[in-house]
């Protein structure tokens, strides 16, 4: 099916005036800030290029950059760092002439969109694949304790006034353990559970005015904690939804690619 084929046929599925779609499409051109997983995810992870590049074929503009969360850069500065590095994609997106912009995110990607939406809340949209990294689970959760205990010295670093030192702390993605080495300071921005890396807290701060889609997989951890951790703390909005695939973590956006493309449709429909 081509192109505008696609898209039209997805804005009849959704119940929209396929005329109006058309002028829609011709209208704008949206920009995609792809941002992927945590280490060992990264833009050559198989998972999420295929699902960027089925947007390309789309005819929308794709930035699918190198994070600090990556497997060649975990992790890399403090949280702000991050948002800075997606200041410069979106920039990037417009002047390649976007004229919406839309992130994504898979896994950490999803509270780095979130963090961001929130700092700048005009972006058009923000789809959430498979949401990952739960600072407050961390903290909270019984079998996650190594990570709340490197929580725990960090803070206490900080208090003694030595933030700015480094050191090797905990993490645990997928039940995987990981070590990661970077100053108490950066390590509280992306662990602390009162941190903008904790969704349950950017979600809610997301305009009102921005629609989110949730994506979360059968098979993946967060299957049963997903809505009521992150989704239904955003603010109501009409076109925002929650939608549940068979899927697990990591094949969630090739599996939701066609529904979530459906779903741009319908949340970017100038009414």
């Amino acid at each position: 099916m081509r192109k505008r084929q696609f898209l039209l046929v997805a804005a009849t599925a959704m119940g929209l005036n396929p005329a109006q779609a058309q002028q829609n499409l011709q209208a704008d051109r949206v920009g995609l800030l792809v941002l992927h997983g945590k280490n060992p995810g990264g833009p050559r992870d198989p998972n999420i290029r295929s699902f960027a590049l089925r947007f390309e074929r789309e005819g929308m503009l794709v930035e699918l950059p190198d994070m600090p969360w990556s497997s060649r850069r975990y992790i890399d500065g403090h949280w702000d760092r991050a948002m800075e590095e997606m200041d410069r994609h979106v920039a990037t997106l417009r002047s390649r002439g976007a004229t919406r912009i839309v992130l994504m995110g898979h896994s950490l990607g999803c509270p780095a969109a979130l963090a961001y939406a929130v700092r700048k809340p005009d972006v058009d949209a923000v789809v959430l694949l498979a949401p990952g990294h739960i600072p407050r689970g961390y903290y909270e959760f019984a079998n996650l304790t190594p990570v709340r205990k490197s929580i725990d010295e960090a803070r206490a670093m900080v208090a003694a006034g030595k933030g700015d030192e480094r050191a090797a702390f905990n993490d645990i993605n997928q039940g995987r353990s990981l070590t990661v080495r970077l100053t108490a300071r950066d390590y509280l921005s992306y662990f602390d559970p009162l941190s903008d890396a904790e969704m349950g807290v950017s979600a809610a701060r997301v305009s009102a005015s921005i629609p989110v889609l949730t994506v979360i997989g059968s098979a993946d951890p967060l299957f049963r904690l997903a809505k009521s951790y992150v989704h239904d703390k955003l603010p109501p909005n009409p076109r925002s939804r929650y939608l549940e695939v068979t899927a697990d973590h990591l094949t969630t956006p090739e599996v939701a690619r066609d529904q979530v493309v459906a779903w741009m449709v319908q949340a970017l429909a100038r009414v």
